[in-house]
Formats: C-alpha cells, structure tokens, sequence
C-alpha cells in the first residue's frame, strides 16, 4: 500500500484506526482510545495477528518500510501481580510461578 500523503487520514477497514500522513513519512496513527502512537505500535498491537490473505490485503500498514522498527515499548506491557490476600489481610501464598 503506498505512502499516506502529508496532512491526509486514511481510515483502516479492518481495525478502524486513522492513519495520518506526516512530513518526512513519520505517520501518526490515531488509535480509538489513548494517545497518537507509529505504525510501529499499531503493528505490535493489532496488525501482526491478521491471519488471512485477505485480511492482510485490506490492511493499510503491511509495509514494513513504512512502519519501521518495531522496539519492545511498542507492545502492550504485562499486567502487574496483584497480591490481593495482602490487601485483605490474608496470609499470602507462595507465588506459583516460583
């Protein structure tokens, strides 16, 4: 799929994400919730799990050229160990993942 324009927004059909064009080919993605974020994340966190041939044709961030590195920051973070019985006053139990 070829470059987005700067200052233009394409809309993904599939994820329904806005892809904005930027000077210098930097692309903002406007997700549904948070921040702006890169093709980068948007690939880490939705696009690498398209399944079919299909699928990857209608998606507008198949180019690894325009997408860039994806780092480890791109991903969605673990979620935090709650220790719940503490906060309960319970006596805690060892932890099962050693």
């Amino acid at each position: 799929m070829p470059s987005i324009p700067p200052g233009a927004r394409q809309r993904c059909n599939l994820c329904q994400v806005e892809i904005q064009g930027m000077v210098g080919g930097k692309d903002l993605v406007h997700f549904s919730q948070g921040a702006p974020g890169t093709r980068a994340k948007l690939w880490a966190r939705v696009c690498q799990y398209l399944r079919s041939p299909e699928q990857c044709s209608q998606c507008l961030n198949q180019d690894p050229t325009l997408r860039g590195e994806v780092t480890s920051n791109d991903y969605y973070a673990e979620a935090p160990i709650l220790d719940v019985a503490a906060s309960l006053g319970l006596p805690a139990e060892p932890d099962p993942l050693g």
